[in-house]
């Protein structure tokens, strides 16, 4: 499932040729290395971040399972000190973060902290109104990539 808006977003397709030699990756990296900041996110949101060589965007594909492996070695060659920051645009008591939250406790195997950019937590996944929305997904960019 996708959202329509990444239907045919130019950044959201493969190529014949990775479609037929590929395979699915759980994490996609980042291609920078020497950061002061990691994002995490899934979906959409990946997107609408602004790419920065100071910040690392790693993407994850599958949630569950996530192997502490599998996530631990996607963060290795940032180093133990830089902050992890969990991005989505859901509210804080929807989508992947509550069970991030529980999983992690706040901090990556005890490495890295583990931050959060959410909307605040809401009994509506949106706010029903097209400008409002739009306010909401600034503040909330501005909030990952500070």
């Amino acid at each position: 499932m996708t959202p329509k808006s990444l239907l045919r977003h130019p950044q959201a397709v493969s190529s014949l040729d990775e479609l037929a030699t590929g395979k699915f990756e759980r994490i996609l990296p980042s291609p920078s290395r020497h950061v002061r900041r990691i994002l995490l996110c899934t979906g959409k949101i990946y997107y609408e971040l602004p790419k920065q060589d100071d910040i690392a965007v790693l993407r994850l594909e599958q949630l569950y399972p996530l192997t502490d492996e599998l996530l631990e070695n996607a963060l290795a060659p940032f180093g133990p000190s830089k902050p992890v920051v969990w991005v989505q645009e859901e509210p804080a008591n929807m989508g992947a973060w509550p069970y991030l939250q529980r999983r992690f406790a706040g901090s990556l195997f005890g490495r890295w902290p583990l931050l959060v950019a959410t909307r605040p937590a809401n009994s509506s996944p949106a706010s029903g109104s097209a400008r409002s929305h739009k306010l909401e997904q600034q503040q909330l960019i501005r909030e990952a990539m500070a």
